[in-house]
């Protein structure tokens, strides 16, 4: 026989924590104040699709670190609407850890991603559109390059331009080759734009 929380026995030697799926049981174990529970809850909520909202929820309050991971991994295979959503909004915390750890997840989810990238590039705090091109810098998506083009075609903030070049440096074609020439131009008296366009001009030149 096995012993199982709270002194239960079970006769079949198997862990009742498995049979608690529930998900009005798994969200207040999710507030548990023993940390290990909080991560078995966070896993669980995997078979739950209303869950992210909770999850996300949870992930702003949460100060373990290990528990955090597993909210985030949980949200990032779940991939729905309200994960994708509550990640994004993480992007304008003012947790920096939070944030990173938000960008991290939204990595692994490109097609989800996608729908919504032309509008976080668009977004009216500049911090953000520099956050969704720090998304863009290991997003395995086909458009990741027209997304840069398009972010250092229009976007007036430097620094925001500033992130998009260096990517392209790394990630650019011949197809950026017109558009890194405008930035040159519209950012003409801006030293490390200069230098950065060089340098993505360059390394496309020799790819």
């Amino acid at each position: 026989m096995a012993f199982i929380k709270n002194g239960t026995l079970r006769q079949d030697g198997t862990d009742d924590r498995r049979q608690q799926h529930d998900l009005g049981a798994l969200l207040v174990q999710l507030t548990d104040p023993d940390p290990a529970q909080r991560r078995w809850a966070a896993r669980d909520l995997l078979h739950h699709a209303r869950a992210a909202t909770a999850l996300v929820e949870r992930l702003q309050l949460e100060e373990d670190v290990s528990v955090r991971e597993v909210i985030l991994t949980t949200l990032a295979r779940l991939g729905d609407a309200s994960a994708v959503a509550g990640l994004v909004d993480c992007l304008r915390s003012d947790d920096a850890h939070l944030r990173n750890e938000a960008i991290e997840a939204l990595k692994a989810l490109p097609d989800e991603m996608a729908p919504i990238m032309g509008g976080l590039l668009n977004d009216a705090d500049p911090d953000v559109r520099i956050l969704a091109v720090n998304i863009l810098e290991s997003l395995p998506h086909p458009k990741v390059e027209e997304w840069l083009v398009s972010v250092i075609d229009r976007d007036p903030v430097t620094n925001v331009c500033a992130s998009a070049v260096d990517l392209l440096g790394e990630v650019g074609s011949a197809a950026a080759h017109d558009a890194l020439l405008r930035l040159k131009q519209r950012f003409s008296d801006e030293p490390y734009i200069q230098f950065a366009a060089d340098l993505a001009l360059q390394r496309i030149a020799k790819a």
